[in-house]
């Protein structure tokens, strides 16, 4: 069952419990100081794991962790002692090496451990610096080149129809994507093609590799835009977990067109020093700096 493994990393609620036995596959339906507090551990995480590689992408990480949280302790269904259930919901992370915040919360569920996260980016290591399907139970898509996430996503959600499967695919990409043009035909299709089990989390932190998005591209009125191809757009601040988990859960609602969240963020939330810095893209702190961040988060 599930529950065992989830009980593991933290102490379930009774209504929780009461809700796991009714069903192995039903979603964790979380309260929002659960998931505040899963969010919390996760960035301390993120910034141990990087920190002892040092090598890899804090920024992009601790701005799309809360969004994470949210869709994993809500709708999101899995089955954490089978990761490879064939009708689990799948969530792509185009934005790959954002890879710290999948491998932490991949740890809060139970699927890989602490061992596990903290050989990140070590010759061998399940936790490679890129998310790849191939070496991690959970990871649902391998990432390298931006931009191609939504259109394999569009492919899963083609596969889930052939199938008849109930099964929803979530994206999520960086708002430095939406400049390759891939990815726009791919929310083109989707509308065509009816693809309401189709969802795309944007995580619009206003960086990307090389500096602020609004100096290298500005791609302007994201909802806009997107609606204009067809789609259900909301736009939500995405660090708060009372309006993620009503996105969230109204994308998941959604079934008769493609569905998408903005979620306005900010690059490395919760490390002072890091937030819309855009430095910390792809940097780890070193030791003085990570015990700056170690007291911020706890």
């Amino acid at each position: 069952m599930r529950l065992k493994k989830y009980q593991k990393n933290w102490k379930a609620s009774i209504a929780f419990t009461i809700t796991s036995a009714i069903s192995e596959y039903m979603p964790f339906n979380m309260g929002i100081v659960e998931l505040e507090e899963m969010a919390l551990r996760c960035r301390i995480n993120i910034i141990k794991m990087i920190h002892k590689s040092q090598s890899g992408h804090p920024g992009g990480s601790l701005s799309a962790i809360d969004m994470i949280v949210g869709l994993y302790g809500t709708v999101l269904n899995i089955d954490t002692s089978n990761p490879n259930w064939k009708d689990r919901d799948r969530f792509i992370m185009s934005k790959g090496h954002a890879s710290p915040a999948i491998y932490s919360i991949l740890n809060e569920f139970g699927i890989i451990n602490e061992k596990d996260f903290m050989s990140f980016r070590t010759l061998g290591s399940i936790c490679q610096g890129h998310v790849d399907m191939k070496w991690t139970d959970g990871v649902d898509f391998s990432a390298g080149s931006l931009g191609m996430g939504l259109s394999f996503g569009l492919g899963c959600s083609f596969a889930a129809k052939l199938d008849n499967s109930q099964r929803n695919i979530w994206v999520m990409v960086g708002d430095g994507e939406t400049q390759e043009g891939q990815l726009w035909e791919a929310i083109m299709a989707a509308d065509f093609h009816s693809s309401g089990n189709l969802k795309l989390i944007v995580d619009r932190n206003g960086i990307q590799n090389d500096d602020f998005v609004s100096k290298q591209m500005e791609v302007g009125n994201l909802s806009k835009k997107i609606e204009s191809f067809g789609w259900e757009v909301t736009e939500i601040d995405g660090h708060n977990m009372e309006e993620i988990c009503g996105a969230i859960k109204w994308a998941n609602d959604g079934q008769e067109r493609p569905m998408a969240i903005i979620a306005n963020t900010i690059k490395g939330k919760g490390v002072s020093y890091m937030e819309n810095n855009p430095s910390f893209h792809g940097k780890a702190p070193n030791d003085e700096e990570y015990h700056i961040a170690m007291e911020e988060l706890s």
